[in-house]
This record gives structure tokens, sequence and C-alpha cells, in this order.
């Protein structure tokens, strides 16, 4: 946690910027640390643990603003701190937009605390931990005469941070996170090396899978022998929940008020328009207990509450800070998504397969870019096609092309696989007539 004497240092740093020429000011004390163990073929590669402090100060000053931070909490050596930081936003460019935020939008404190801090992480023995790593490796090691190289890795760490603003704002939050992931590379045809990986990953140490990760990811990579380009076509497409994140960040991307301000948005001018498909519903919940992204309040303190994004292809909101609500006159939501949800739907990933006579699953994507102008994409795929609802060819080297509005038109279904221990819970999708380049 954020010692006691840490956070009357902030106070009074605040109060120091406000006697020598600060108009506002806001304070983040941040404190994490982390540990890492990976394994490569039944050996310790890799560890690594690092813990880190610092403290950030946003200074609004003659109408300017200045963001700086320091790992250093001596008051003496704060003070030099402070007084540079002013004078040098006394040089940069006025900027009226740059202000707190009304302090009536702040969050006030009183709510049940959201359970995303797990205290076993300061008590599990780093033996325990590496041989999480080894059991993994050994899931795969030894288990076919092709595997070329198996690794994996554990991971965990904790972070606390404490926030106070000059009108009126303080809060704190804590969290924790554990993580388990395994790969595997095989010897395929000639100089291919197919290799893939599973992970898994939770607030609480208890709830991490344990076993099986390794399995799962040899499993994958196995499946991807014999990979090959097919001939180009218009199909549909099975995108798995381990990946469908992907498609779905361009449209979050474009709903930023940096980018809606600047006009660089495929989401321009789109508030409570139908924009995309039927099946696209989306919500922020910020406040699911021991759910990662979980959040009373953004980074500027103001409160968060659950409301749509999308509702039935209806765009609800946009993520618009302080700066960006200022500069376009609008009014201020929150600086980002928290915890996104989509439906689910009525089928597992194999019920999605299974509904399509000819496509393509979806399992990986390799490179590629969306214009968060237009929204037309290119991205490079591998996966499986998809004959009478069987897996018939593993392929790879194709792309899929078109543009993200007209996709997201073309969802024709959603599972019920969200994978639980992210902040996006969005599951395996079905889209109609996506373009695939292939040979």
């Amino acid at each position: 946690m954020i010692p006691e004497k840490n956070k009357k240092t902030a106070q009074w740093a605040m109060d120091f910027a406000l006697k020598h020429g600060c108009r506002a000011a806001r304070l983040h004390l941040y404190h994490g640390s982390n540990t890492s163990f990976e394994i490569r073929n039944m050996k310790i590669d890799r560890l690594q643990q690092s813990s880190e402090s610092a403290l950030s100060i946003h200074l609004f000053v003659d109408g300017r603003y200045g963001s700086f931070s320091t790992n250093r909490l001596d008051r003496k050596e704060l003070e030099k701190f402070i007084r540079n930081g002013i004078d040098s936003t006394r040089y940069l460019a006025e900027d009226p937009a740059r202000t707190l935020p009304d302090a009536s939008l702040y969050y006030r404190g009183g709510d049940p605390d959201l359970q995303l801090y797990d205290a076993q992480i300061e008590t599990v023995p780093p033996d325990d931990k590496v041989a999480l790593a080894m059991h993994t490796c050994d899931e795969i090691m030894g288990q076919d005469a092709r595997i070329v190289a198996a690794e994996a890795s554990y991971g965990d760490g904790d972070s606390f941070r404490y926030m106070i603003a000059s009108n009126g704002f303080e809060g704190e939050s804590s969290s924790s996170y554990f993580s388990l992931s395994g790969s595997a590379s095989i010897k395929g045809d000639g100089d291919a090396r197919p290799a893939d990986y599973w992970y898994d990953s939770a607030l609480y140490y208890d709830t991490l899978r344990k076993k099986g990760i390794g399995t799962k990811a040899l499993e994958r990579a196995l499946q991807k022998l014999g990979q090959k380009k097919i001939a180009s076509a218009r199909m549909p497409m099975v995108v798995d929940a381990m990946n469908s994140r992907r498609l779905l960040t361009p449209v979050v991307n474009a709903l930023y008020g940096s980018a809606i301000q600047q006009k660089n948005s495929f989401m321009l001018d789109r508030l409570d328009v139908k924009t995309l498909g039927d099946r696209m519903t989306l919500t922020d919940e910020p406040h699911r207990t021991k759910a990662s992204g979980a959040r009373y309040f953004d980074g500027e303190g103001v409160a968060t509450r659950q409301m749509p994004v999308f509702d039935a292809g209806v765009l609800k909101t946009y993520y618009i800070d302080t700066c960006y609500a200022n500069r376009m006159a609008t009014a201020r939501t929150v600086d980002s998504p928290s915890i996104l949800i989509m439906p689910r739907g009525g089928s597992d990933l194999e019920g999605l397969i299974a509904s399509m006579d000819r496509g393509i699953l979806v399992t990986g994507f390799n490179g590629g870019n969306c214009s968060t102008t237009t929204g037309d994409f290119s991205y490079g795929i591998e996966g499986f096609l998809i004959e009478k609802g069987r897996r018939v060819q593993p392929v790879h080297e194709m792309n899929i092309t078109g543009n993200m509005l007209t996709l997201w038109n073309r969802l024709a279904d959603v599972g019920n696989d969200p994978l639980s221990g992210t902040s996006w819970r969005i599951p395996s999708l079905l889209f109609e007539e996506v373009n695939f380049s292939g040979v």
C-alpha cells in the first residue's frame, strides 16, 4: 500500500506548488512491483523482479500546463523539483483547454471495495511460482517428436495508486495480477516452424488456471502443420475469443476525444446514429467486483458509471477527457474504457464453426493496420479453412481487407466464450462476406 507518510508528502507537495505560482495542481503517487519466471526447455531462462515508486505532478500555471515525474520523495528535493517544474511550464504555450475537471464530476467515495487486490501475492513462495512454469513447460516437452522448443512463463504483480487534486479530489486504488503462459514450436514441412501459445490471467492466485496451459499451446501448434494459402474469396469469418479484441480496438480508438477533435476518426458525427450492425451491442461496466479493469474513477478522478457504448449498432458515447471536452465545448464523459462487455450469444466457438458451410476460422493476426480516419484495414491472418462446419485445412500468409464500418455491419453472430481474465470481454465473432486474399 501507499505509506501514510508518502500521502502526507504528496499533500504537502500540492500545497507547496499552489503557494509558488500554480493556479491548480494534481498529483499521482504510484508504487508497484512484479515478478516473472521464464522457462525454456525445462531450464530457467530468465528471472526478473522489480519494484517502482513514482510521483507525478500536473501543474497548471498562468494558463499553461506541464507534467513532471520523479521517484525521489525527499521534501528538500521536491521543493527544487516543483520550482523547476513551475518555471519550465511558464515557457510553454498557453492552452486554455488544459484545466482540472469540474469538481462536481469527481468520485466521492463510499462504495464497496471492488476487491481487485489479492493479499496472497505477498505469500506465494518463489518455488511455487517456478514450479507452475516448469509444469506448464513439462506439459509440452516430450509429448511429440517434432517439438523444437517449449517455453513457459509465470508472472505476478501489484500496483497501488493515490491521487489528489487541488479542487477537491482524493482517491486511491490497489490491484494485483497473476499470469501463466506456455508456447510450443514444432518442426513442420521444410523450414516451416509452426508455433502457438496459450495463457491464463487472473486477479487472484486461487482462480488462476494452473494446469492444461502447455497442453493447449501444443495442441494449437500441432494444428498448424501443413499450413498453406488458399484461393482468394469472399466468405464468412469466425474470429476466436483470443483474437476478437484485435478487430474491436480500431473501433474503440475512433471514439477517443483526441481523434474526434482532430477529425481523425471514422466515428465522427455518429453519436446516436445507427452505425454498426444490429448484433453490435457493447456496454462499459466499470464497477464489477474482482474484475480486471474495474474502477470507480478515471485518470483525472472523474466518477465512472455503467454506460452503453453501442446499442444494437447505435453509437451512444465517446471517450472524452477534460482537455478535449473543453476544446470541443462538449460534455466530458470518461477518459478511457474500463470493462467492455458484449452480450453472450447462444453458441460456443465450435457452434459458430458448425454454422458455416465454407469460411475461415481466424486464430491469429500477423501484422497489418487500420486507418483511424477512414476505417480501411488490412490484416495478415492465420487459422483454418472450414467446410461443412469442420476444419479441413490450416491456412496462413493470407490477408483480410475491408472497412471497419462495413465489417461490423456484417456481424452475424456472437459466441458465449469471452475470456474472463481480461478487461475487454469480447467472445468469438462470426462475420459474413469478408474479403480474403490468398493465391
